[in-house]
């Protein structure tokens, strides 16, 4: 268990990987940098290969993991699905996979995340 000092900095970590992912995908398709989302991943020990590969069940377990609270474990799926619609490679169904995990196990209903889950079905 980490202490409220090193849990804060983690925190800080995870969101300035967040944002650095987010900030490579919102750009457009002509300017999609792979090279620079490959180095963002690697904070998570992933690459896109091996996001490719990892099970869902086991991205849940690895985002545990490396301790995302709530919204940083639904900011990733974000990213998953915007990656998914510039990128050869779709991730939609890791994203539902973390979607659904945090509207479980968070013990809090939101229709945001429900709303994220039909759309990332309905584009399937």
């Amino acid at each position: 268990m980490l202490n409220k000092d090193l849990r804060d900095q983690e925190s800080i970590r995870i969101d300035n990987v967040l944002k650095t992912l987010h900030s490579l995908v919102f750009v457009p398709e002509n300017a999609f940098d792979v090279h620079k989302i490959e180095e963002a991943l690697k904070d998570f020990g992933l690459n896109i290969e091996s996001l490719n590969a990892i099970a869902p069940n086991d991205l849940i377990v690895l985002l545990e993991r490396l301790h995302l609270d709530w919204n940083q474990k639904e900011q990733f799926a974000d990213f998953l699905v915007t990656f998914s619609k510039q990128n050869s490679f779709d991730f939609r169904e890791k994203a539902i996979a973390v979607y659904n995990y945090i509207q479980s196990e968070s013990k809090t209903f939101s229709f945001g995340i429900f709303n994220k889950i039909a759309s990332a079905k309905a584009n399937l």
